[in-house]
This record gives C-alpha cells, sequence and structure tokens, in this order.
C-alpha cells in the first residue's frame, strides 16, 4: 500500500533545517496566467524537479519608477536563490541567506531592507520534506508536499542586488539579483512536525505583498502576520531526490514504504528533528 494519499493539514520543516529543496516545472506562459504577470524579463528557464540553494530560480515582484511608483509592473524573471545584500563584501554569504526567518526579518541587518521595499514571491509546485525515522536522524524518508487542488504555490520571500565592483554599475551584468524564502512558526496540530514551516502568500495578499509602496514597518509586520497556515498533501517519494544532480518528474512519483514503528508503538509519521 502506498504511504499516505489522502490530503493532510500539514506544517512543513523550517526550511534551515532541510535540505532545501523544492519542484518549479510550470512554464512561463503558466505563470503568467496564475500570478498575472504583465512583463517576463528573463528567458523561460528550464523545468525542474529538483531546485537547489545557489541555482537561479523564477521570480515574480511589482516594479516601479522611482519617480512614478504609481506605474508598478508585475515582472517574471530569475535571480538566484540565497540572499546577498548590497553592503556585503563576499557574494558567497547567500549560501547561508537561503532562508529568512519572518519573526526578524524587520530588525536583521542581512534582510531588513528587503523586508521594507524588496519583496517577490518564488513560484514552486511543491516542497520536499526529510521525515528522519530514527533517533539519530540517520535515515530519512523524503515526502514531497504540494497544494490539494495541484495550484502552484507562491513562497514569500525577498530580494536584493549586489553590484560587483570589478564592472561599472551601468553593465548590467554588474549586478547579481538574489532572493530569499521566509519561514514561519508552524502550528503543531497533528503532534509530530516540524515547528517551522514557509511562508506562502495567498492570492488575497499578493498584490499587497508585492506592492512596493508598502514599506512602512507596521503595515509590513502586519501583513505577515496575515499569512494563513499552509494545507499541503504530502506524498512519500524516493531517496534519489537528495541528490541534486538527480532531476525528473520521477522524482515527485509516490513510492511504497514500510509501516516505520518504534518498539510497537504507532507508526511513525513527520516528525521534528
Amino acid at each position: 500500500m502506498l504511504g499516505t494519499m489522502v490530503p493532510l493539514t500539514v506544517s512543513w520543516g523550517t526550511l534551515e533545517d532541510m535540505c532545501g529543496r523544492y519542484a518549479s516545472f510550470r512554464s512561463d506562459t503558466d505563470l503568467v496566467s496564475a500570478f498575472s504577470v504583465a512583463e517576463v524579463v528573463t528567458p523561460d528557464r528550464p523545468p525542474s524537479w529538483n531546485v537547489a540553494p545557489q541555482q537561479d530560480v523564477r521570480v515574480i515582484l511589482d516594479r516601479a519608477p522611482r519617480d512614478k511608483p504609481a506605474a508598478k509592473v508585475r515582472q517574471l524573471r530569475t535571480a538566484r536563490w540565497g540572499l546577498v545584500p548590497a553592503w556585503a563584501t563576499d557574494p558567497a554569504i547567500g549560501n547561508r541567506l537561503i532562508n529568512a526567518r519572518s519573526e526578524t526579518v524587520l530588525t536583521k541587518p542581512a534582510f531588513r531592507d528587503s523586508a521594507h521595499r524588496h519583496r517577490l514571491i518564488l513560484p514552486a509546485d511543491g516542497y520536499f520534506e526529510w521525515q528522519p525515522l530514527d533517533e539519530a536522524g540517520r535515515r530519512k524518508q523524503p515526502w514531497y508536499l504540494t497544494d490539494p487542488d495541484g495550484a502552484p504555490l507562491a513562497f514569500a520571500g525577498l530580494y536584493a542586488w549586489h553590484h560587483n565592483p570589478d564592472l561599472p554599475r551601468d553593465d548590467p551584468a554588474a549586478w547579481l539579483w538574489s532572493c530569499t524564502i521566509l519561514t514561519t512558526r508552524a502550528s503543531d496540530a497533528l503532534g509530530h512536525v516540524h515547528d517551522r514551516c514557509p511562508v506562502i502568500v495567498p492570492a488575497a495578499l499578493l498584490d499587497d505583498w508585492l506592492d512596493p509602496a508598502l514599506t512602512g514597518p507596521d503595515d509590513v509586520r502586519s501583513l505577515l502576520a496575515a499569512m494563513p497556515e499552509p494545507r499541503l498533501t504530502p506524498r512519500p517519494v524516493g531517496r534519489a531526490v537528495g541528490n541534486v544532480r538527480n532531476d525528473g518528474p520521477q522524482l515527485i512519483e509516490p513510492v511504497e514504504v514500510p509501516d516505520h514503528r518504534a518498539d510497537g508503538g504507532e507508526a511513525a509519521g513527520p516528525a521534528r528533528r
């Protein structure tokens, strides 16, 4: 029998603690339609079922000219996953900034400016979670979590520009676009799930989240507080997703998993690490 395949209310594990993988395989045409994009800035990226940190990923944001803030345009473009703040002396800092805790983005120097003015979403089709099967965490079962109705997910994120000092500022190649995914506390309704989850922006709050004119700390804080807990459908998948060199739709195919039990107790579910 296949592992749990019915829709469940699931809290996602913290992206800081996971391997940092998600799936993004919809075409630009699909994303333009789903998120009302007006302008595609960079070419279509190839689909991926195993997106990893430090890769270029698809992002959606609203941009407006400084002299015409009301003339904002929703763009689909590419950014590097792993935020590199403008003041960073070494772009390698992005390796440590693939996530930002929503509770502290308005105060942490690495994220504060972006939280006020540079918010975006990362469209995704699903996300991978690793379930520890023993106390030491040596054996893990990957799960793929996605919207029960197959709708795309909108990860709340931040972006920044970083200038390469070796190139003139008017050279487009001199600027690195980078991004991070926000996480928040998750309610532990099932009693055996992780205590963090990514912030997923619902359609009703998308315009506000992307609005570059919304810059007040209190407004941003209230917006984050209004984000609902995601409700996702999990399914067990094969361990091949653990290797970033593997890719393809086979990575999200359900697999049969054993009924792991500890000391004759209840079957193990997604557990804390």
